[in-house]
């Protein structure tokens, strides 16, 4: 389960899929492949994509999982293989997190517009958000509340076809149920 992804929202999905319309869409089986090859960017290949600068990372250990949604609520942190299922955006990059500073990711677009991104630090690799472990971030850097933000607080707008550059800056856990960025001493 998704960060931010309640029951109630597990229960809406569970009824969106027995409703006729999805009936006649196969649903794909989720596994941690779904959107890399659409989101790989290669080089010399032209065409829209995200570059974007992880800021605030607590450490350079584990990997970086950066997702593209699209930017409204109903989709924003919804699972993958139902949004593939539905032909909507899905994107997914995975990459070690590395030594270099800063901390760069590409994920290619399908094209102008405005999208919501989501970055999780999966500090011990199991590829899971872990409360106390991990870090997310969000495009548009909200500040994090119980859960999780709106989609147009967390979407970036891109209007060109070309690489569009945003930063993003990452939250851990900072208190009992609180998140934010790391503080600098």
């Amino acid at each position: 389960m998704k960060l931010g992804v309640s029951l109630g929202l597990v229960l809406t999905a569970a009824a969106a899929l027995t409703a006729p319309m999805a009936a006649a869409q196969p649903i794909i089986p989720s596994t941690p492949d779904l959107g890399k090859a659409e989101g790989k960017c290669r080089s010399g290949e032209g065409g829209p994509a995200l570059l974007v600068r992880v800021d605030g990372l607590k450490d350079h250990r584990g990997n970086l999982k950066l997702e593209v949604y699209p930017a409204n609520d109903k989709d924003f942190l919804q699972d993958d293989n139902i949004l593939i299922s539905e032909g909507k955006t899905f994107r997914r990059v995975e990459q070690p997190v590395g030594a270099e500073n800063p901390v760069e990711l590409c994920v290619r677009i399908p094209g102008p517009g405005t999208y919501a991104v989501s970055i999780l630090h999966d500090r011990d690799g199991n590829r899971k958000f872990g409360l106390s472990v991990d870090g997310i971030a969000f495009s548009g850097n909200p500040k994090l509340g119980l859960s999780k933000p709106k989609a147009g607080h967390s979407s970036v707008v891109v209007t060109g076809n070309g690489i569009s550059r945003i930063a993003v800056v990452m939250n851990y856990r900072t208190g009992l149920m609180s998140f934010g960025p790391l503080r600098k001493n």
